[in-house]
């Protein structure tokens, strides 16, 4: 759990302090605001959230990249989930924060079989819940499907201690929850980028780089999944931005186990109001900039 609990925080740095809820007006209302920036890479544009529903026409999954202690961005999130299901009835919303195994739980908060109490407790909810509850709630109003995209934590330990290769010692009831075994593993940029952040090389570093590609390949293989079982719906799916950035990631799983698909990508994170956003056009089809929290005196 230790290098489990280390690996989460390598990945999901720099984290910021929850920020105040930021509600959209126009675009040109968030600049020099201290609000939210959101901006289209290819135009270069400032742009609302209205733009990215009407992008989402012509696509079929929009992943968005979040830094997980955002408020700012959480609040964002439900509210492009509540326009994508307006927009697109039946917007389904895959989750890194809920595991493969805890589906039928999912399901069953979603139908008000059981308590919320019961559902956080069972499907083993992440410590900041609360950021992705008004998403649950929103689904569960909307009739709408949430699908847990990751693996279950006694997976990646195994992975992270023994390596990939350990999987194929699971019983066929234990890899009906994984995906297709072997999983492959990203190189080139991604395996740069990895090794960078874990700061070099190393065989422990190498483990929990697989551990990291089957965090991917899990995510890629619910939502590959689902869109097979449901043909012409719209997906939203959150997760950690190094799992999408630079439409590396789960994208390169995702476009193997569905070729057909087409993506948009947000990355989302806090910098001052001032920063140059053009530095980071090619991490996502859309920048989405958050205001960092003051620090503490």
């Amino acid at each position: 759990m230790r290098i489990y609990s280390y690996l989460l925080a390598i990945l999901i740095s720099p984290l910021f302090l929850s920020a105040q809820q930021n509600r959209e007006k126009h675009a040109e209302s968030n600049l020099g605001t201290g609000a939210y920036r959101l901006y289209d890479s290819k135009s270069g544009k400032s742009i609302t959230t209205d733009d990215i529903i009407r992008r989402m026409k012509n696509a079929d999954i929009l992943v968005f990249g979040e830094e997980h202690n955002d408020s700012t961005a959480h609040s964002l999130q439900a509210e492009i989930l509540t326009k994508m299901i307006a927009a697109y009835p039946k917007t389904a919303l895959t989750m890194e924060m809920f595991a493969t195994d805890v589906q039928l739980t999912i399901n069953e908060y979603l139908s008000s079989l059981i308590s919320e109490k019961n559902f956080i407790k069972e499907a083993r909810a992440w410590n900041n819940y609360a950021d992705y509850r008004p998403m649950i709630e929103i689904a569960k109003q909307s009739k709408t499907d949430v699908i847990g995209g990751n693996v279950a934590t006694r997976y990646s330990n195994a992975v992270t201690f023994s390596g990939l290769s350990k999987l194929q010692d699971f019983p066929e009831s234990s890899k009906k929850l994984l995906p297709p075994l072997p999983v492959d593993t990203a190189t080139g940029r991604y395996y740069d980028k990895f090794i960078e952040t874990l700061g070099g090389h190393g065989m422990g570093n190498m483990k929990i780089y697989q551990t990291q590609n089957l965090w991917d390949a899990s995510m890629a293989w619910a939502i590959s999944q689902y869109a097979k079982q449901h043909p012409g719906r719209k997906i939203l799916q959150i997760n950690g931005r190094f799992h999408s950035d630079e439409k590396l990631g789960l994208l390169f799983p995702l476009k193997r186990y569905a070729p057909k698909l087409t993506v948009l990508t947000i990355s989302s994170f806090a910098a001052a109001e001032d920063a140059d956003w053009q530095p980071y056009r090619d991490l996502g089809d859309f920048i989405l900039i958050t205001p960092p929290v003051p620090e503490k005196k």
